[in-house]
């Protein structure tokens, strides 16, 4: 492979107070300029056009921050968004209408409906693993439903940060829409202000932080966190199938993903069919050396590089291990023989590393899911129905995909996003829309006189009447 080359672009920090900035956005939300379709659609248009416009660029700085293969970096940087940008496009206009709601007879005459309506000025923190598409997505949701928004990249991928500084405020209103970058520093001063909503991808950990912060202003958050997303292999599936799709789901973007399943429960009639069925695929897909293939990831940075390497000390390696920290490189690697309490199984690996675990039945593998927090994903390989059917009725998951990896993120009309510790809320589609949009009750009444038996003096006879009435 390659040495990865950083991009040279100019950076934009923070300027003057956060303070100041989220002022001045309010001050612009209230002009009323976000809210019209006319609006929002010129700024969809924009995005559009800095994705295809600026493809070349977008590709130069994840391979500098990730070492993305440009196939990787187009299907899920901006193929992905490209495809939601264009539903959310078409469909706006019918979004934004209200919608009618059924008026009891209580309220009657009158008419009822559901306006949506923007929180007003926002913040989204994207993550590093994908750190155009972490930060676009969201964004896509809050120009649709006509919003302000600060945009706050990851710093740990600083050439996909600086990439959204330098061209962000050239294709989009940045009286509405800007950019900040920086670190810790720069994130904690913008989580002190005050925000109609907070979007944030990225550990649980620092989610706990962001949520605390806007607890202090009562500030709605979506977290789009993580966890150990399991994969329960079944006897009754294709195993030359789930191998496949196991290794590609696992190590896309050398296993920096947070829906790539953290590790494989497979029933023990299969477990070693399925483990030769993986190195054969590794093997297939990267060659016998990974590391000079030109479709395999790097980690992201030294620190995780070292963090990985640690996790395989221990560790019983059936194919990989390989690592070079100069080059951020650790092999696709499977992992045989683990056992519950190993280290490799306490946190999100977040890495190019697969534990593969034997279990005696598909009930022993729903008991060893349900032992830990609720994943962001899981996934069952079985062509028996019924398995499916204990699987899903015996476990909890932000989402699920049968017999394939990740797939249903893809899918606009679904919900993406966690449960329990591995999240709260949802986007995607319009899911992205409703996340950033207050529904307003509003109900129409004619200036008319009310029937007489809603006001005091209260009788017998008109309790007997609002009794058949509700």
């Amino acid at each position: 492979m390659p040495e990865l080359q950083l991009v040279s672009t100019p950076s934009e920090h923070l300027d003057g107070s956060a303070s100041g900035l989220v002022g001045d956005l309010r001050a612009h939300f209230q002009t009323g300029t976000t809210r019209p379709l006319s609006w929002r659609l010129s700024q969809l248009d924009a995005l559009e056009h800095f994705l295809m416009e600026r493809e070349q660029d977008i590709f130069a700085a994840l391979r500098a921050d990730l070492g993305k293969p440009i196939t990787e970096a187009f299907t899920s940087e901006i193929g992905m968004t490209l495809s939601e940008l264009r539903l959310t496009r078409k469909k706006l206009a019918s979004w934004m209408k209200p919608e009618r709601v059924r008026t009891p007879w209580v309220a009657m005459p009158g008419r009822s409906y559901v306006y949506r309506e923007p929180l007003g000025v926002t913040l989204i923190i994207g993550a590093w693993n994908y750190p155009v598409s972490l930060v676009v997505l969201p964004l896509i949701g809050a120009i649709a439903a006509g919003n302000c928004v600060v945009l706050k990249p990851s710093e740990l991928a600083p050439n996909a940060s600086a990439l959204l500084a330098k061209w962000i405020p050239k294709y989009l209103d940045r009286k509405s829409i800007r950019v900040v970058e920086g670190g810790v520093p720069e994130t904690t001063a913008l989580l002190r202000e005050k925000w109609d909503h907070i979007f944030y991808t990225g550990s649980g950990t620092v989610g706990s932080i962001v949520m605390q912060a806007a607890a202090k202003h009562l500030t709605p958050v979506t977290l789009e966190l993580g966890g150990k997303s399991p994969c329960i292999v079944d006897e009754s599936a294709n195993l030359n199938l789930a191998a496949k799709r196991i290794v590609y789901g696992k190590f896309f973007n050398a296993g920096q993903t947070c829906v790539a399943p953290d590790y494989v429960l497979v029933h023990e009639h299969v477990h070693d069919a399925l483990l030769n069925r993986i190195v054969s695929t590794i093997r297939e897909f990267y060659g016998d050396d990974p590391k000079q293939s030109p479709d395999y990831a790097r980690i992201v940075n030294e620190r995780h590089h070292a963090r990985l390497t640690a996790l395989l000390s221990e560790a019983d390696v059936v194919t990989g291990g390989q690592s070079d920290v100069s080059d951020r490189y650790i092999a696709p690697t499977i992992l045989k023989n683990v056992n519950e309490d190993d280290a490799v199984m306490q946190e999100e690996i977040f890495g190019p590393i697969l534990p593969v675990i034997s279990v005696p039945s598909i009930e022993s593998a729903i008991g060893y899911v349900g032992r830990r927090a609720k994943p962001l994903a899981l996934y069952v390989f079985a062509r028996d129905e019924d398995v499916q059917d204990r699987v899903l009725a015996g476990t909890s998951a932000g989402g699920t995909t049968l017999n394939h990896i990740w797939i249903h993120l893809g899918v606009p009309a679904l919900p993406f996003g966690g449960v329990g510790g591995s999240g709260m809320g949802a986007y995607h589609g319009r899911h992205s829309f409703e996340a950033f949009s207050h529904r307003r009750a509003v109900l129409k009444k004619p200036a008319m006189p009310d029937p007489p038996i809603l006001f005091p003096p209260y009788s017998a006879r008109k309790l007997r009447w609002i009794k058949r009435l509700l």
